[in-house]
């Protein structure tokens, strides 16, 4: 595995800086994009007013018709800025709600509990279940006679062993000590 090689801090710097010029690049290039949009929709909802040449009359019935249009738009921005601080109050609540729900309930700290197979089937299948697994049953059963066979034979001087295992009353001896633990 290479490890890569670290940056040092100016060559750091000098790239959190190039970032942070591209970003302000990016930002006045939206914010002007946001501008030239604002204003081509506002030429192409509301038309310039030409007021020169009117009578005093036609003057108050443009005034009237710019009034009335003005109680429009004021009656649906209150209406979306009373949905709009409906809907902040109910997030603030739901949020308020899940604080506290989180809040009541403390984790308990866990204990290592010994269950057995029955118990474990009980909580996973419930009550009904009527399999029990007894796992005792498959283990391999050991007698004492087996474990009292596998006994090291206890060791001695070698040169007495050998000494007196020399001739043919040593091998004797070892015939009849093949013998004597199946007696017993």
């Amino acid at each position: 595995m290479k490890r890569k090689p670290k940056i040092t801090a100016s060559r750091k710097l000098l790239l959190k800086s190039l970032m942070l010029a591209k970003a302000k690049e990016c930002w006045e290039q939206e914010h002007e994009a946001r501008e030239a949009e604002k204003s081509r929709y506002l030429a192409e909802r509301i038309p310039a007013l030409q007021t020169r040449g009117l009578s005093l009359s036609a003057l108050q019935d443009l005034c009237r018709d710019l009034h009335a249009k003005v109680e429009v738009v004021d009656e649906e921005r209150y209406d979306i800025e009373a949905k709009c601080l409906h809907n902040t109050r109910e997030i603030k609540d739901l949020k308020l709600k899940v604080l506290d729900l989180r809040g009541k309930f403390k984790r308990p700290p866990l204990r290592r509990v010994r269950v057995s197979a029955d118990a474990m089937l009980r909580a996973l299948l419930g009550s009904k279940h009527k399999v029990s697994m007894d796992l005792r049953a498959n283990l391999k059963s050991v007698k004492k006679e087996d474990t009292e066979k596998e006994r090291p034979v206890e060791v001695g001087d070698w040169r007495k062993n050998v000494e007196a295992m020399s001739g043919m009353e040593g091998r004797k001896k070892m015939f009849d000590a093949a013998k004597s633990p199946t007696s017993q």
